[in-house]
């Protein structure tokens, strides 16, 4: 890893994580309003990846309000390398450069370092850390798992892991220990705290067509799940408000759904983003203060 390099801008996986060829998926931002439950807004829209309009650009996560990391790969890199990118300053940053690929920067609890899955030359997909400072070129955070696909932090000891295998598997890791508890098979990529309730959420694929959001209380040491709503057909990327208000998108448009006002109506479309180019939303990363960043892939299905 290499020291931070500034690029000042004027605009601003997963069976296997092996991209045969680029995706093509760009990141857009826009500051979310909720006027009421049946009304939002979507304000100050912004194309964060013009520098890389014809690469991969995916798994935005926000850091803080101003500062939101995502994995690139350029049409002409064989590697994905993670990327800062300051909202503040209108400015992006290479935060990794190595020979290996590295997914799904998420911040740690510890507020010093951050994670991300990185894959190694034998193929092995293994949880790393790394310093926000980048004084140092990071460690594993477990020493034997070499599978993982995605990841999600529940607190400083305890992570949730998606296992890549036939079935995948949802698993809960001690760092400390090393120890890892499976839960649950056939889950989707996206996992998040819901605020209000403070147990993790997640997609599982009960079948190839029924897919439903579920929650688990993971501290539980006979875990078992709540199912809060199906979901849109195909869709597995979601993200929660701080008032426990469920955001998915389809094609174009997003969704909201709420447990306990949409109980009986489902999702409901509140916003259609094709004005600006967006045929085909995935991953979505909303930050405390309502940034909502959303991922426009040109195929379904991406990494």
């Amino acid at each position: 890893m290499q020291r931070l390099t500034i690029i000042i801008v004027s605009c601003i996986l997963f069976a296997n994580i092996v991209l045969a060829q680029v995706v093509t998926s760009n990141i857009y931002l826009f500051d979310l309003k909720k006027v009421s439950d049946r009304e939002f807004r979507f304000q100050n829209p912004r194309y964060l990846t013009a520098f890389n309009a014809k690469g991969y650009n995916n798994q935005p996560r926000f850091f803080n309000n101003s500062e939101l990391y995502i994995t690139v790969q350029t049409p002409q890199d064989k590697q994905v390398d993670i990327y800062l990118l300051d909202l503040a300053r209108r400015s992006k940053y290479k935060v990794t450069e190595t020979t290996e690929s590295e997914y799904s920067p998420t911040l740690m609890p510890d507020l010093s370092n951050f994670s991300a899955i990185r894959v190694e030359a034998d193929g092995s997909q293994r949880l790393w850390q790394f310093p926000l400072d980048r004084l140092s070129d990071g460690k594993p955070v477990l020493k034997y798992e070499t599978k993982v696909g995605y990841h999600h932090w529940l607190n400083s000891r305890r992570v949730a892991l998606f296992l890549v295998g036939e079935p995948n598997q949802l698993a809960i890791a001690d760092v400390s220990t090393d120890q890892v508890r499976s839960i649950m098979s056939n889950v989707g990529r996206c996992f998040q705290t819901d605020p209000k309730t403070g147990n993790m959420a997640f997609v599982h694929k009960v079948t190839p067509r029924n897919w439903y959001i579920k929650q688990v209380n993971t501290y539980e040491t006979n875990t078992q799940s709540e199912t809060v709503t199906t979901t849109l057909s195909g869709s597995e990327d979601f993200v929660i408000l701080s008032d426990g208000t469920y955001l998915m998108g389809s094609g174009s448009k997003l969704f909201k759904y709420h447990p306990s006002f949409d109980n009986e109506k489902g999702w409901r479309e509140i916003a259609d983003f094709k004005f600006y180019g967006i045929r085909n939303i995935t991953r979505l990363a909303i930050s405390n203060d309502n940034k909502l960043a959303i991922v426009n892939e040109e195929r379904a299905g991406g990494f």
